[in-house]
């Protein structure tokens, strides 16, 4: 998401950066192209008119054509304006004192708000909540039966009855809940393929009922200016407290993300990046905003890592590394722990420098790497040395890849053990992988 946004904004970075000094009418022109960039991102246009404005206001000063480097000062307002757009956001959700805290979750059919709801219960339950599902969309055929399976995925109870009205679901769901002691009810709602009165009247008369502690609308990022539209009307009638976006690592252009905020007054709390029950986070539009123009995302890589990468694995390559013990089954160890984090492409697009070389990754270059070693023995695995013609003929058979990607990854092994050797000389081995 966002790529065809960043492109744009870079190119107008750049041609200001070629003026050598800004004026006042360089930066109008800069600005006439951020706003033809935000309303091609599907930006909603009353949005991007009062960014603009706000932008106006601010790049075109004094403070700004007398500094030091004053294209780096307009892509520094224009991040602050984004920040200020999106958030601020607040990911707590406070304890309700003796009684659970109840959630309950809104949305359009297909927005992806019965997987958000075992997304967003395992995430609590990692903060140290228990959590108590309830199956309350008795629209949309067999989501009660999602629902249950995912729930079981994750281990945590689902409350669910084969039929009956949603309302008497909930309150019946939220007094189990009490019975259990969980500490926090997540309600799945019905949705609707579009909005209509019937569909709002029962979720106007849940929150009358149950009284839910937070209401957050569940939105496809894939949807556009439909996801903006559609947020403003539930906001109108339940008094959303905040967005969960879904399908944010999508080919989308990603004006919901930046129109919502504006449109409802409310925050995007959460975001599903991905297909996997963790694939859900906190929102921060400090770093999104950083992406967009892309300067990477470095605090989330590490994130990432820090969730996903063996620590105990990590420190045994160490050692093995300070040894000049590395093999092709530590590099195949590596691959495995990598791939834990997410899309190589998604990764990139988080190193400050990198994001405009995503494109260029072939995610089926793992693939084929990973069939290639598969098909070498554990013996050729742990000895590279013993990798001759004849044994890289039998691999590139096994793995149905030619002899020269057999040859290159071979290469690529080396090259990386001469690069590590070189940084042990330098110093560097310390903070390799993340270990501490």
């Amino acid at each position: 998401m966002f790529e065809s946004l960043t492109d744009s904004l870079s190119n107008v970075f750049r041609k200001l950066s070629g003026r050598g000094r800004l004026t006042e009418k360089n930066i109008e022109e800069g600005l006439r192209e951020v706003r033809m960039a935000l309303l091609a991102a599907d930006v909603h246009f009353k949005v991007v008119k009062d960014f603009i404005d706000r932008l106006s206001q601010k790049a075109v000063g004094e403070e700004v054509l007398r500094g030091i480097n004053p294209t780096q000062q307009l892509v520094k307002i224009v991040h602050d304006e984004l920040v200020d757009l999106m958030g601020p956001v607040d990911h707590s959700i406070p304890p309700a004192g003796k009684t659970p805290t109840v959630i309950m979750l809104a949305g359009l059919q297909g927005s992806g708000k019965t997987t958000t709801t075992a997304k967003l219960a395992k995430l609590l339950q990692k903060r140290g909540r228990k959590p108590l599902l309830v199956a309350a969309d008795m629209y949309r055929a067999a989501a009660v039966d999602q629902l249950k399976s995912l729930g079981a995925q994750i281990n945590l109870p689902v409350y669910s009855e084969p039929s009956g009205r949603p309302v008497k679901i909930c309150e019946r769901g939220v007094a189990k809940a009490q019975e259990q002691g969980a500490d926090l009810v997540i309600l799945d709602t019905q949705g609707r393929l579009h909005v209509d009165r019937e569909l709002m009247d029962e979720l106007v008369d849940i929150k009358a009922k149950v009284k839910p502690h937070q209401i957050y609308l569940v939105v496809d990022a894939m949807t556009g200016q439909d996801a903006v539209k559609s947020a403003g009307e539930f906001h109108q009638a339940l008094g959303i407290d905040g967005v969960i976006m879904t399908k944010l690592d999508g080919d989308a252009r990603g004006g919901a993300a930046l129109s919502v905020k504006a449109v409802t007054g409310r925050p995007i709390k959460f975001v599903g990046v991905g297909e996997h029950i963790e694939n859900l986070e906190e929102f921060h539009p400090d770093r999104l905003a950083g992406r967009i123009l892309g300067m990477g995302d470095v605090v989330s890589l590490v994130e990432k890592a820090q969730a996903n990468l063996d620590q105990d694995k990590a420190r045994k390559l160490r050692d093995k590394i300070r040894r000049d013990e590395l093999t092709i089954a530590d590099f195949y160890e590596q691959m495995q722990q990598m791939k834990k984090m997410g899309p190589i492409k998604d990764l990139m697009k988080m190193i400050p420098g990198m994001g405009q070389m995503a494109g260029d990754i072939d995610e089926n270059e793992m693939k084929y790497a990973e069939a290639i070693i598969q098909s070498m023995t554990p013996q050729e695995r742990e000895n590279p040395e013993l990798l001759n013609a004849g044994r890289r003929q039998r691999i590139a058979h096994g793995s149905g890849r030619p002899v020269h990607e057999v040859n290159s990854l071979i290469k690529q092994f080396d090259a990386a053990r001469k690069m590590i050797k070189s940084m042990k000389k330098k110093g560097g081995l310390g903070s390799l992988f993340g270990i501490r």
